[in-house]
Formats: structure tokens, C-alpha cells, sequence
């Protein structure tokens, strides 16, 4: 997940809370989708439906 989520959160303004969030995602969802931004449909439902308490996207 590592490396897979450096890459996805390089660009990421918040970078470590990006980074943890990207790693949770990874350990339940076991991926990470392609590029820095969006393609969230393509690690399927488990990381689309992820919500935060506040409800917005968890993953990513």
C-alpha cells in the first residue's frame, strides 16, 4: 500500500492526512486507483461507499 498511496498522494495539499486516509482504504478495499486525482470506480464499491463522519468520500 506504501508506494501506492505516496504516488496517489503526491500532489495532495495535505499529504499526510492524505496518506492516512489512502492506507485505511487500502487495508479494507485492498487498492488503490490508478493517477494522483478521481478514478475512484475503478477500486469498485468498497472505496466509493467509504464515508467520513461527516459524510464525505474517505478515500482518496
Amino acid at each position: 500500500c506504501i508506494p501506492l498511496c505516496d504516488y496517489r498522494c503526491q500532489l495532495h495539499s495535505r499529504k499526510r492526512l492524505c496518506m492516512r486516509a489512502c492506507m485505511t482504504c487500502c487495508d479494507r478495499c485492498k487498492c488503490v486507483p490508478p493517477g494522483t486525482y478521481g478514478n475512484r470506480e475503478k477500486c469498485g464499491k468498497c472505496y466509493t461507499d467509504m464515508l467520513t463522519h461527516g459524510n464525505k468520500y474517505k478515500c482518496p
